[in-house]
């Protein structure tokens, strides 16, 4: 059971890490993708240098989640008038308090699931495009 606990914690930690890399580095596809990348390495690097091969597995997995699950969150946020630093500020802030949320049984796998997850459904309640004053120039 220590293993199942000690795996949770490395992906809720993964987690985190993705969600605070994608804040700091976010805003385009291609550093989306070096967020979810470098997410994926520092949490293989935490998993050899404290535990295990499956712990570091569950870091790199849980960093790629994190990363994919914010980048809704950060792009819709700059796109809408959010200033870069406040927003990397604030999801690095979220990335902390999920890393150490990891820490309690049970809530590293749940993170896992969460974070993608509302990342999805942030994607699906945007609208496709804003008609803006269109809709009224027809009248």
């Amino acid at each position: 059971m220590r293993d199942v606990y000690w795996v949770g914690v490395f992906l809720g930690v993964g987690v985190g890490i993705g969600v605070a890399l994608a804040g700091i580095l976010g805003g385009t596809r291609l550093r989306f993708a070096i967020a979810a990348v470098l997410g994926a390495a520092i949490g293989v690097g935490l998993g050899v240098a404290f535990a295990g091969v499956e712990d570091a597995i569950a870091g790199a997995i849980g960093g790629v989640l994190g990363a994919a699950g914010a980048r809704q969150l950060v792009s819709g946020t700059v796109r809408r008038g959010g200033t870069r630093v406040a927003t990397a500020v604030l999801t690095t802030a979220a990335g902390l308090v999920l890393a150490l949320l990891a820490f309690v049984p049970i809530l590293g796998f749940l993170e896992g699931v969460v974070v993608p997850a509302l990342g999805v459904r942030l994607r699906r309640r945007e609208p496709e495009r804003y008609a803006g004053l269109r809709s009224l120039a027809r009248d």
